[in-house]
């Protein structure tokens, strides 16, 4: 959230639930909504954290932001879905890298 908000985007809701199924974060630039998936890795083992944002959790991430829009969308609102990706490396340090508009619908 920290790395978002540094860069001028709002939190519009974290952790926006729909029973058992979540968005981590909502944020929002003036009428730009986007969806985010954080996923984070500590090795490449099983591939980088934007791999493995597949289509079934895609398909799960589309499902969930209509509700979201329903509910709580503006007029004139646009809307994408981002990727965060952190990989935390050796120091306890951390890269973060965002995919902005990593999938469309």
């Amino acid at each position: 959230m920290a790395y978002l908000t540094r860069r001028g985007w709002t939190v519009e809701a974290h952790r926006f639930r729909l029973g058992h199924r979540e968005l981590d974060l909502v944020v929002r630039q003036g009428s730009l909504v986007a969806f985010v998936e954080v996923k984070t890795r500590s090795s490449l083992a099983w591939g980088t954290p934007t791999e493995s944002v597949r289509w079934r959790k895609r398909r799960t991430i589309i499902q969930v932001a209509e509700v979201w829009r329903q509910q709580h969308g503006r007029p004139g609102d646009q809307y994408r879905f981002d990727v965060v990706a952190v990989r935390v490396e050796r120091g306890c340090r951390y890269r973060v890298e965002h995919l902005a508009d990593a999938w469309r619908c």
